[in-house]
């Protein structure tokens, strides 16, 4: 495992450390691996919704549709 040190700024810092008080995540590293896996996720919900976009426009899908699909 690495560890990742990352600035934060005041805003940030009182967002993160609320989440942990609320019991969103148990500590400050996990609330950042919660963060890190959702932007995954949307970022792969986003590539779907971009290809069926491309597919009303009458584009031809490019890429590897497994790799889209390990994504989600």
């Amino acid at each position: 495992m690495s560890i990742l040190s990352v600035p934060l700024s005041p805003k940030h810092e009182k967002m993160v450390n609320k989440m942990v008080k609320d019991g969103v995540a148990a500590n400050k590293a996990e609330v950042a691996r919660l963060a890190i896996e959702k932007l995954a996720e949307d970022r792969a919900v986003q590539d779907v919704l971009d290809a069926q976009q491309e597919l009303k426009e009458g584009k031809l899908l490019t890429g590897d549709l497994d790799e889209l699909v390990k994504k989600l």
